[in-house]
């Protein structure tokens, strides 16, 4: 398997395919999963020629088990630390709720060169929590129920999630995939408790503001209205409102984890993007 070690020891493993001289799509997975979550879009970018890359979040997957650094400006700095150490250049970055809140801060301080372009999948930006300068927000007390959940019983509650809101499953006539519920429990439950719930605050309480405002690239933002994690109206379109060359794709009635779902819609629209 393969690693890079951060400046303070820890170890971000990482998947590699496809020709090194390719044009690079980096994917940044959701929260408590893995680069697993991504096989399906690696293995469709691949057949297309490009060089696909997907690493494990400190904390979660094959990664260490980290207990601090779990928080956004760690997170960005260990993905500058993969770039350099794979000396990625004009690569795509695309990462899905909190991986897209991982993109956002990393790619509106990467260095010059190393992207040509981003896209946002569902993901957690401008900010999630509720507050007096967010009134859509969620009520703190939410991410709160997610911590005492996670304490109480993980392994339970990482069955819930993926059998309930995550791919809607929970909607009527819903098609449910026992296999997908199952490796989304199986991703989760590989990384650490500590950094887990350490990410619900990264993940809810994080002002991605500053960081729209300064990314300057191509950005797509793609979300699903019936999204019933990051609920849509609070998200996608205040982030394209930040964004210097920002575009919406509104996909109604896909849950959260559509790129799953729905493969077959959301990955040509990816390509499509990527090749524009």
């Amino acid at each position: 398997m393969s690693f890079v070690k951060t400046q303070d020891g820890t170890e971000i493993y990482y998947k590699d395919w496809g020709p090194k001289d390719a044009q690079p799509i980096v994917f940044h997975h959701g929260w408590p999963l893995s680069a697993d979550d991504w096989d399906g879009q690696m293995m469709y970018f691949l057949e297309q020629g490009y060089r696909v890359i997907a690493h494990d979040r400190r904390g979660h997957g094959r990664s260490t088990q980290t207990w601090t650094g779990n928080e956004m400006d760690t997170y960005a700095a260990d993905v500058a630390v993969l770039t350099d150490a794979l000396d990625l250049k004009n690569a795509v970055h695309i990462g899905h709720s909190t991986g897209g809140g991982e993109v956002t801060r990393y790619v509106a301080r990467a260095k010059p060169g190393r992207v040509s372009k981003a896209i946002l999948i569902g993901a957690v930006p401008p900010i999630m929590v509720k507050s007096d300068q967010n009134p859509g927000g969620l009520p703190i007390e939410v991410f709160d129920g997610f911590r005492a959940a996670l304490v109480a019983n993980r392994a339970q509650f990482f069955l819930d999630v993926p059998a309930g809101p995550f791919y809607g499953y929970n909607r009527p006539g819903a098609k449910v995939s026992q296999g997908v519920i199952e490796n989304w429990w199986r991703q989760g439950m590989a990384g650490g408790a500590k950094a887990h719930y350490d990410c619900i605050k990264a993940f809810s309480e994080t002002d991605f503001t500053d960081d729209l405002k300064a990314i300057t690239v191509p950005t797509l933002v793609m979300h699903g209205d019936d999204d019933q994690i990051v609920p849509y109206a609070d998200s996608a379109p205040l982030s394209v409102k930040l964004l210097k060359n920002g575009t919406l794709k509104t996909y109604a009635g896909l849950p959260h984890g559509l790129c799953t779902t729905h493969p077959e819609i959301v990955n040509p629209d990816l390509l499509a993007f990527i090749k524009s």
